[in-house]
């Protein structure tokens, strides 16, 4: 019996989100399906994050045990040439790919193995739209304060009680405290015009909570719009209540960058 650790890349569009669900299109259940096919057994992945409809991966991590004759080395590529689907080796990539497989000891897991994850969120600061970026970028038109969001976010770096993050459709936790270990809220240079602003939200943590990240940006752009002022944001986190936090932004700017099993400086 063999324990694989899988890091996925995938663009989140055009699926009903990460989990396996009946008659819906998720990447759970295209990973799962390529692999019964290349294992030539039922296999059934277990991944670390279960992103939404929309949200998008760079390095999501997923492991399964099998017994099963293909090298592991080998699964990247024959998952990714099956993934790609009509076209075969016409077709460059289809929206997963598998980057990485190798084998694990026995006793580790994906998901209860994790130290901690990073996401970014990706917004694009404009006065018109752009429409090849609708899914892969909040657009916002109207002038953010960077220095404010800046200054707001300090607020959530440490180890906190989330709850007022977290959306109320969640399931309930038995624990809603979180560790922040990294905030920063970064204007990139854009390539496409100077009336543009790029602004990438980077978040580490030990964990999160359902829609943690999306309601955190939706604060810090309203602290960015003059909505909320900067100091709101340590009195929103205070008070443990959903209404006082900003708006859940929307998933196509999230992106799960990178998951950690092994301790990192800033933790």
């Amino acid at each position: 019996m063999k324990n694989v650790l899988l890091t996925i890349s995938y663009d989140g569009t055009n699926f009903s989100g990460w989990q396996r669900q009946p008659h819906k299109r998720t990447v759970q259940g295209e990973v799962e399906r390529v692999l019964s096919t290349l294992c030539k057994q039922s296999i059934q992945i277990s991944g670390t994050s279960r992103t939404d409809a929309g949200v998008h991966a760079l390095g999501q991590r997923a492991s399964f045990k099998g017994d099963f004759g293909i090298p592991i080395d080998r699964i990247p590529i024959a998952s990714n040439h099956l993934l790609a689907g009509e076209g075969g080796l016409l077709k460059s990539t289809g929206d997963i790919r598998i980057l990485e497989a190798k084998q694990m000891p026995d006793d580790f897991h994906a998901r209860f193995d994790s130290l901690g994850k990073k996401y970014i969120y990706r917004i694009r600061n404009a006065e018109k739209p752009d429409l090849f970026q609708r899914n892969y970028t909040y657009q916002i038109e109207k002038a953010l304060d960077i220095g404010a969001m800046q200054e707001a976010a300090k607020a959530f770096v440490g180890t906190h009680d989330f709850r007022c993050f977290m959306a109320s459709a969640g399931q309930e936790m038995e624990s809603t405290v979180r560790t922040i270990y990294q905030l920063n809220v970064k204007k990139q240079v854009s390539s496409q015009s100077s009336q543009e602003e790029q602004i990438e939200i980077e978040i580490m943590g030990n964990g999160f909570l359902y829609n943690m990240v999306r309601i955190i940006t939706g604060t810090l752009v309203e602290v960015g719009l003059g909505k909320k002022r900067t100091k709101e944001a340590k009195h929103i986190l205070e008070s443990k209540n959903r209404c006082l936090a900003g708006h859940t932004a929307p998933p196509q700017g999230l992106y799960l960058v990178e998951v950690y099993y092994e301790k990192q400086p800033w933790m």
